[in-house]
């Protein structure tokens, strides 16, 4: 006798980051983990853009000035790299921010996920940028790089090319940037599920799995 499986809720997750952030590099592994943890829900992710460095040339910025600017002098960015290195460890990411020589614009790598998502390639691409930036120290603002990583995750690199080459979603990601700001995410990572419960910062995986079980909850009772 075939008994019929309960059905799933499916919750939307709207993944609020900017892809030269470490900490959301932390969160969205964590997230992710906690995702393969619940089979018996079904979920779909939005990538949203946010730009911590709104005012960061395109051509970005070299490596030392960007420290200097952001943390004051390299004994405090050390310190504060040296603590997210450590955490990063236990998480299975190896965090070199030794070799990272200039720091990018992401608007072009946010572009990119947008691309991605048409082709339901935007969760590898954007594991893909991360690594490529902070493992790697790969400049996730030049195109070579981008079409690199795009190709690696099965996006046909010659419309990839004229895709970053064109002016196409630049005003798109300024667009999401400002309505994150309006929705009152002043930091990433933000993880908006089912469109009314936020979290911020990397969170353990117990709490993010916490927040999933009240919008399941609430998912089921509608």
């Amino acid at each position: 006798m075939n008994i019929l499986a309960p059905p799933k809720a499916r919750l939307g997750i709207e993944i609020v980051l900017d892809l030269i952030c470490p900490w959301c590099y932390l969160g969205v592994r964590r997230l992710m983990r906690t995702i393969r943890h619940r089979p018996d829900l079904l979920f779909d992710l939005t990538w949203r853009p946010f730009l911590l460095n709104p005012d960061m040339p395109r051509l970005g910025m070299a490596r030392p000035d960007y420290v200097v600017r952001k943390f004051g002098g390299e004994d405090r960015a050390r310190r504060h790299y040296n603590s997210i290195t450590e955490i990063g460890l236990a998480e299975g990411i190896p965090f070199h921010f030794d070799r990272i020589r200039h720091t990018p614009s992401s608007i072009d790598a946010h572009r990119l996920v947008r691309l991605a998502a048409r082709f339901g390639r935007a969760d590898s691409v954007v594991e893909a940028l991360f690594s490529a930036h902070f493992t790697d120290g790969a400049d996730i603002g030049d195109h070579g790089v981008l079409i690199a990583a795009a190709t690696a995750c099965g996006l046909d690199p010659l419309s990839v090319q004229t895709y970053l080459f064109s002016d196409a979603d630049i005003d798109a990601v300024h667009s999401d940037n400002h309505r994150a700001h309006r929705l009152g995410i002043n930091g990433v990572p933000c993880f908006v599920i089912a469109g009314r419960h936020a979290i911020a910062g990397a969170q353990e995986p117990e709490v993010i799995e916490r927040l999933m079980d009240v919008a399941a909850l609430e998912a089921m009772e509608i």
